[in-house]
């Protein structure tokens, strides 16, 4: 089939493709991610597992040890990095380039619910697709008012109930840290003469507390009809419960007399913010400091929005407490102005080709005619690097601009050939087919050329060739656009 004979005959065909990709070019442009840098990681997934009053060498031995043996066995792990802390582990899985987030932390679930032996204090690990790692795209400080004369460590339940989850529920946020607080914790403050006098143990203590914490499910009880359930709450969350906990029965074998000893014999209980490990300050004042890191793939440019619509509503509720949030670090301030620049390149780059064809071609019409090529094929590389999942950021920006000048050189080929045939006689129909067909060949193994060189950027899964690989599907789609449109737009356009 001759493309180019049938487009001449059906222009109305070559003009729907063209708005075509107008109007995708505009739904691209709402849809594509908007970041700094494209993403270059592999896929990280952490796994934090909280055991509250462990060691480093037991939360090693309970915990760390027996979770590699199950992990070391999920497909895809390039590396396992473990870290035993005071009451925490963490573990790092860092995948294959390539691997699919989603995949990979089913198969890292999977692989955890089959460990065994766990202790019973043990919290039930979370896992988090981002490393800690990753650099945030936003830094807020919570800062007193005058007014404010509260320990800022002290806000640390405020912050973690209120602040970090609304921060969290946006779109495009993977999570929240905080910086500087403290939380709430039940205080039970031993009097060691007390004890000696009781002739109490610690481990007494802590075992009259394990046993009188409990809430369990007593039945059901069944009255006529009716049927209840029966629940035993034996929960310890004020102080004054605490306090009433007995620790020991002392009987006289004389008198057959016992007395009981409670927890408020023998210590205080408070309801107090641990002590911070960190101090944050900001202006010389003391304050906390929030950070947000986004999540894999997000648009920063709408996730940021969000979290300063987000700012402005928590600052209304804050203000009750003489409490107000400050963003101190945009990162869409760094994406906007490196956006614009290579934006202000794109420009003036085709402004200035269209100047340098103006002026050796020494035609208006002849111009219009290859620089309706340049916007058409920036906005058609936009779609298929919206369909390729790629984003907006300033290396595939910078391809764009690389690819100006070189996406108008078919047309311009193309195009002069036609008004060579033009000048020897021939009607617009036969300048058109003709020398379109001439120069088709020489056009396509020019672009395939140019095109070959950027393909193994394609294929290298190193992060240096992730980097880069968003100039080469730029230019690559670019230069195949612009061939396309020279053998299919320009005769047409010629031809009318």
């Amino acid at each position: 089939m001759d493309i180019i004979k049938f487009c001449l005959k059906k222009p109305i065909i070559v003009y729907a493709f063209i708005i075509l990709i107008l109007f995708s070019g505009i739904l691209s442009l709402f849809k594509i991610p908007v970041q700094l840098t494209p993403d270059v990681r592999s896929p990280v997934i952490e796994i934090t597992t909280n055991w509250s009053g462990g060691s480093p060498n037991e939360i090693e031995r309970e915990i760390v040890i027996k979770q590699e043996d199950v992990l070391r066995k999920v497909k895809g792990i390039k590396r396992i990095r473990s870290n035993a802390y005071d009451k925490k582990s963490e573990i790092k899985l860092e995948f294959e380039q390539g691997e699919n987030y989603q995949k990979a932390l089913l198969m890292t679930s999977n692989a955890l619910d089959r460990v065994r032996g766990y202790p019973e204090e043990i919290m039930k690990p979370n896992l988090e697709t981002s490393g800690s790692e990753d650099n945030p795209i936003a830094w807020i400080i919570l800062r007193p008012l005058k007014k404010n004369s509260i320990p800022m460590y002290k806000y640390g339940d405020l912050v973690e109930d209120l602040i970090k989850t609304e921060f969290e529920k946006i779109s495009g946020v993977s999570r929240s840290n905080i910086f500087g607080a403290s939380k709430t914790e039940m205080q039970v403050q031993i009097d060691p003469q007390r004890l000696a006098l009781y002739k109490i143990t610690i481990p007494e203590i802590v075992d009259s507390l394990k046993s009188s914490n409990i809430a369990v499910s007593a039945g059901n009880v069944e009255e006529g009809k009716r049927k209840y359930l029966v629940r035993t709450e034996g929960e310890l969350n004020t102080p004054e419960k605490i306090k009433k906990v007995v620790v020991k029965i002392n009987k006289d074998q004389q008198t057959q007399f016992s007395s009981k000893v409670f927890i408020s014999d023998i210590a205080n209980v408070t309801y107090e913010s641990k002590e911070p490990v960190s101090y944050i300050r900001s202006l010389g004042k003391e304050a906390l400091a929030i950070n947000i890191v986004r999540d894999v793939g997000a648009n920063v440019l709408e996730t940021m929005k969000e979290i300063k619509t987000t700012i402005i509503k928590l600052n209304i509720i804050l203000k009750k407490s003489n409490l107000e949030l400050k963003q101190v670090y945009d990162e869409t301030i760094y994406i906007n102005s490196s956006i614009d620049l290579v934006k202000q390149n794109i420009i003036f780059g085709g402004i200035l080709a269209s100047f340098i064809l103006l002026l050796f071609l020494n035609s208006v019409r002849v111009t219009a005619v290859i620089i309706t090529t340049i916007p058409l094929t920036i906005i058609g590389t936009l779609v298929f690097m919206s369909i390729l999942g790629k984003s907006i950021n300033v290396i595939s920006l910078a391809g764009l601009a690389f690819a100006v000048g070189m996406v108008i050189d078919a047309s311009i080929v193309v195009l002069e050939n036609i008004f060579r045939h033009k000048e020897m006689g021939k009607s617009d129909y036969d300048a058109s087919l003709i020398g379109t067909k001439e120069v088709s060949q020489a056009v396509f193994l020019s672009a395939l050329t140019t095109v070959l060189v950027f393909i193994p950027l394609l294929i290298v899964q190193v992060e240096a060739g992730q980097l880069f690989r968003d100039i080469s599907v730029a230019i690559c789609v670019a230069i195949s656009l612009s061939l396309v449109l020279a053998l299919q737009l320009v005769p047409v356009i010629s031809n009318r």
